[in-house]
């Protein structure tokens, strides 16, 4: 892992959707929200990932997500936390979706990985933190 990054991870509450839409969708009200959301257009598709409480029915999507964030504002000439993880991760067959963000990485897992994703990690040397968000006053 690149000197400087962070090797903690913190919990986002709430369980997330990974959504597909049509690529010439508006994007949704229902899918913006205070809370974590992420919208990606493509040629091909829309996808928005976003909490699942108040998906509507027949919406194209995959539900049961856990979302960790890895706070590490990065330079984009070094390779970091993110890469790390997922190495870690894949190893251990865990099911990922990774959004990145200019100061942040996101690693979705599947909440049935949640206890073996918090196990391999945590024996890789990283601190897991469940209640991060909470307690700093965030709505995340």
């Amino acid at each position: 892992m690149a000197a400087g990054y962070s090797r903690s991870l913190f919990l986002l509450r709430g369980l997330f959707a990974v959504c597909r839409l049509d690529k010439k969708a508006s994007v949704p009200d229902w899918a913006v929200s205070k809370h974590f959301f992420s919208v990606t257009r493509t040629d091909d598709e829309l996808c928005v990932v976003c909490p699942q409480e108040g998906i509507p029915e027949g919406i194209d999507c995959e539900p049961g997500w856990r979302c960790w964030k890895i706070e590490s504002p990065f330079e984009f000439d070094l390779s970091g936390a993110i890469s790390s993880v997922a190495g870690l991760l894949a190893e251990a067959d865990v099911l990922m979706f990774i959004i990145a963000t200019q100061d942040s990485d996101y690693l979705m897992i599947k909440e049935y990985d949640l206890e073996r994703t918090i196990s391999v990690v945590a024996q890789a040397g990283y601190q897991v933190d469940r209640e991060h968000q909470e307690r700093r006053g965030h709505e995340l």
